[in-house]
């Protein structure tokens, strides 16, 4: 879908207008000492909207009180993993359609290459227009809208800094241990004095990374060649924007990576459920992408 230039102008405001006012309240709190202002089972909602931010009442502080209260009983990794699994199921909830359009997107992307291949070089407003309404009725075909994809980013960026924050905010979980190693320690640090299971949790973070990112693509490439099959056609996407496809999640990938040896270790742990969450995530929508195309035949 083409949008025009005063419609993408509004969206970038509208971007920028959100992403402005989250930053504005995502900075993590920190003491005199400059360290991060841990939240304990004493700290109330009232003290924390009183001396930081609605941000960091509504939504920070629930999710690190919650681990607070857990770990003792589940520890910490269960207190991750619990905490982890409900935000996601509440963000699916609030965000359902908008979440399946967005993956839906994703098994569409074959489809929308080949009509791109089809109008490649051709710039007259008679193939423009041609080219418009082959993609509007291939959106109507699977149903999906892209604009209301917009909700999912705007909702989930707010709560994943949230998740974020509260991870290195709970005082359960930064003084915590997995295996007898501490949560607050580096993984780089940790490996580098000799101890093996900081190893152990980044090559798990990584290895769960590696698989949100794989599992979405599998889906997507199986669903080509389901259609392509279907239609006897090719199911290949041109080489040339496969590897710049592929590069990208590579350098994001790389990146986490990164981050995951340099952050505190109860980072990658919680990367690393993250990712297991999303990849479940994943599978769930596809089964109800399948369902409800096997209720509409």
């Amino acid at each position: 879908m083409k949008l025009k230039p005063s419609t993408k102008k509004l969206l970038l405001c509208a971007v920028l207008f959100v992403a402005v006012i989250g930053l504005s309240g995502c900075r993590i709190p920190t003491d005199e000492t400059g360290a991060i202002k841990q939240i304990t089972l004493d700290t109330t909602f009232q003290e924390t909207i009183a001396t930081e931010n609605w941000f960091n009442a509504i939504l920070v502080w629930p999710m690190a009180t919650t681990m607070n209260h857990l770990a003792p009983k589940i520890g910490v990794l269960g207190a991750i993993a619990v905490v982890t699994i409900v935000v996601n199921v509440i963000l699916m909830a609030l965000t359902m359609k908008s979440t399946i359009a967005q993956q839906q997107m994703q098994l569409l992307q074959p489809e929308m290459d080949r009509i791109q291949r089809k109008y490649e070089g051709k710039t007259d407003d008679a193939s423009r227009q041609r080219q418009a309404m082959e993609m509007q009725k291939l959106y109507n075909k699977y149903g999906v809208n892209p604009m209301s994809m917009i909700l999912v980013t705007f909702v989930q960026f707010p709560v994943i800094i949230a998740m974020y924050q509260a991870v290195q905010r709970s005082v359960a979980v930064q003084t915590g241990s997995i295996f007898g190693a501490p949560l607050a320690i580096r993984p780089l640090d940790g490996i580098k004095a000799g101890n093996m299971t900081y190893l152990a949790i980044f090559l798990i973070m990584a290895l769960c990374q590696f698989g949100s990112m794989k599992v979405p693509q599998m889906l997507a490439k199986k669903q080509a060649e389901k259609e392509a099959e279907k239609h006897h056609r090719s199911s290949r996407e041109p080489e040339k924007k496969t590897n710049q496809t592929q590069m990208m999640q590579y350098y994001m990938m790389a990146m986490i990576l990164v981050f995951g040896l340099m952050w505190p270790s109860a980072m990658a742990v919680y990367w690393a459920v993250n990712s297991l969450v999303m990849v479940v995530k994943t599978f769930a929508v596809q089964a109800i992408i399948n369902n409800r195309k096997e209720a509409a035949r």
